[in-house]
């Protein structure tokens, strides 16, 4: 399989691509394209935090904490004196960081369910939920965020298949298939499971409207690019 700066520099150049494309079509602005690109980067390493003794995991749950931490600032503040807000975002930041980070390691197995496009889907979903509701940007782009950070994952999706394949000796490794699939076929409660979560959050996201213009205006892109 691909290694973590693979996978990394990868999705890096796959998010300048969507980032730079999006702004000279007038999808975005300048200062809009910096998200996408850092979405894209993290989809790219997001599906390796299944990976107990990976790189990805502490990076990922590093990055995790700090938007936790904002998202308990701006909730709590109101409601909290300066001093106990303070304790409670470093319990916060403890919590996201370590407890969730070896809570999520414990119930995970490399190359399972999240790498899947379900999984794939559902940090989608979610990642434009979060944008939506926490920073309220126009419903294009917290949709453009949930599909930059799809997009990375997809990218890292692929390219473990595509390491799978060995051209030297022309066959297929024992790891083709597991990477790039719809869901974890050995396991399908945890699948339902995560369907579920990601069918939850419809609630919570922008007008699918947007989104199928959003998706009207990519494929016109695409394809004016291509004449």
């Amino acid at each position: 399989m691909a290694n973590f700066r693979t996978h990394l520099s990868v999705a890096a150049a796959g998010g300048a691509v969507l980032a730079h494309g999006g702004w000279q079509a007038g999808l975005w602005s300048a200062l809009d394209s910096l998200p996408i690109l850092a979405l894209t980067t993290l989809g790219g390493i997001l599906p390796d935090i299944d990976s107990d003794s990976s790189k990805a995991i502490r990076l990922v749950f590093n990055l995790l904490a700090v938007p936790a931490v904002v998202a308990g600032a701006v909730m709590l503040q109101e409601r909290l004196s300066d001093g106990t807000l303070l304790l409670v975002c470093g319990g916060i930041y403890l919590a996201v960081r370590y407890l969730a980070g070896a809570i999520f390691a414990r119930f995970t197995v490399h190359r399972g369910l999240w790498h899947s496009l379900l999984a794939a889907s559902m940090c989608g979903f979610a990642t434009s939920a979060i944008s939506h509701r926490l920073f309220a940007p126009p419903d294009a782009m917290a949709w453009a965020h949930g599909a930059a950070l799809t997009m990375g994952f997809a990218i890292h999706l692929l390219l473990d298949e595509l390491y799978s394949v060995d051209l030297d000796g022309a066959r297929l490794k024992r790891s083709f298939g597991t990477a790039f699939k719809p869901f974890d076929w050995g396991d399908p409660g945890n699948s339902v499971a995560m369907l579920c979560v990601t069918l939850s959050l419809a609630p919570w996201l922008p007008s699918w409207d947007v989104l199928q213009g959003l998706l009207d205006q990519g494929v016109a892109l695409v394809s004016s690019r291509w004449r």
